[in-house]
């Protein structure tokens, strides 16, 4: 169903916002370029570039007139009865030199900022046109015989035609009525290409949405398996460790009282109950250390390096992170240290840690991911673990490298395995954070 009302809309509403927009581009990048070289003008250009932002949010909402006609298509299932979503993501941290990093490295900036100029020096004098063929010169025609009526003698419609006797005026004004019911597909066509291209620059691509989506599934899904694992833990420490505890304290007690036959083995079994209640007490160290819970991820990796069989040295300084991340971390490390133990022949082994735009050694930077956590475990064993800084690993301790590198990656976060032979072997963990 055609919308005459709300193409023509969309059109007026393309030149009432191009044409300030020309001036303003105009303005701007004249005055950044003549301020450059006294370096007034960078901050101008840079504020040129991000134009089209502005931009973007009122063509995405105007983009509603051309679409709302079809609220849901049936064949793509897809809704058009809102403003197509915003593809610019969240920056990591508060601030404007955060928001404007992140900003001038999205390619949704950029094409923001072709699709202003492109309106500001082109579409809008397009609309322009084709509004004043579209409606324009067929409403001048179909009120021919009033501007006849108001000139008292002879009128010129639209310039080009001169109508002096109201049989002209009214044959002049039925001809303007059926050129403006012929005009108005052509209008209806224009407008949605129109429209059309509006949203290939605008709106968000399909991999970027679906990338948003899956982010804030996986992430919805970590939460629900920390929740989940804190849940098993608790129920663990409140219930069964609790009855081992009084069946322990039972059989200490029927020792005392037992006849000499049976203190042998209520003895035996007293011995056997301490070892399963330590056994679910280490069970539930490794769902979820309660060091981790109450003083975080420095306290809970020192925990973790005084139970490895490697002597470890720690030098790690760091504030609390969210729970998944501080989780994902403190399990990384305890693996690293697993295979450290396992499979390096080490002495000794080293785990330094820090939070930063990448890694201490600059790693990270310029990709504009913001702040990350790094994690840094070294040990002097005998090396050729995995190649050089691959981040999904397989060799020398290769399902557990791969395991860990499994469990960085749900967040986001990446491996990279320096692994010489002879060594020495350096993993190397980073988290956003």
């Amino acid at each position: 169903m055609i919308r005459p009302v709300a193409y023509a809309g969309y059109l007026v509403g393309g030149v009432l916002v191009g044409a300030p927009l020309s001036v303003g581009l105009l303005v701007l990048g004249a005055v950044g370029a003549a301020l450059t070289p006294v370096l007034v003008g960078l901050p101008l250009l840079g504020l040129l570039a991000l134009t089209g932002i502005p931009v973007g949010v009122v063509e995405r909402r105007r983009l509603r007139w051309v679409d709302a006609p079809a609220a849901t298509d049936p064949a793509e299932g897809t809704d058009h009865s809102r403003s197509p979503a915003d593809p610019h993501r969240t920056p990591d941290e508060p601030g404007l030199a955060a928001w404007a990093g992140v900003r001038f490295a999205e390619q949704a900036t950029w094409r923001e900022l072709a699709y202003a100029v492109l309106l500001a020096f082109v579409l809008w004098p397009l609309d322009l046109v084709v509004l004043a063929v579209a409606l324009g010169i067929p409403g001048a025609m179909a009120g021919a015989p009033v501007q006849l009526a108001l000139s008292g003698g002879d009128t010129r419609i639209a310039k080009l035609w001169l109508v002096d006797t109201y049989g002209t005026a009214f044959l002049c004004a039925a001809c303007g009525l059926l050129l403006l019911l012929v005009l108005l597909w052509p209008l209806a066509l224009y407008a949605r290409g129109r429209a059309a291209l509006a949203r290939l620059l605008i709106a968000p691509r399909e991999a970027e949405q679906r990338l948003a989506e899956v982010t804030e599934s996986r992430a919805r899904l970590v939460a629900a398996f920390e929740a989940e694992r804190r849940r098993i833990e608790r129920d663990l420490h409140d219930g069964a460790q609790q009855r081992l505890v009084a069946l322990s304290m039972t059989l200490g007690l029927a020792r005392l009282d037992a006849p000499p036959e049976l203190a042998g083995r209520l003895a035996a079994a007293h011995r056997e109950a301490d070892q399963v209640l330590g056994e679910l007490r280490e069970l539930i160290h490794g769902i979820h250390p309660q060091v981790l819970a109450d003083y975080g991820i420095a306290d809970a990796i020192a925990d973790a390096a005084d139970r490895s069989a490697v002597p470890v040295q720690v030098d790690v300084a760091l504030p609390r992170f969210t729970e998944s991340v501080e989780s994902a971390a403190y399990f990384a490390v305890r693996e690293a240290l697993a295979n450290v133990g396992r499979h390096s022949g080490a002495d000794r082994a080293w785990i330094s840690a820090g939070c930063g735009e990448g890694d201490r050694r600059g790693r990270g930077r310029g990709r504009g991911r913001g702040r990350r956590l790094w994690i840094e475990v070294r040990d002097d064993g005998r090396g050729g673990a995995a190649p050089s800084g691959t981040r999904r690993v397989t060799g020398h301790g290769g399902s557990g490298l791969t395991g860990l590198a499994d469990r960085l990656a749900v967040l986001d976060g990446t491996l990279a395995v320096d692994s010489p032979p002879g060594g020495p072997t350096v993993l190397r963990m980073e988290i956003p954070c």
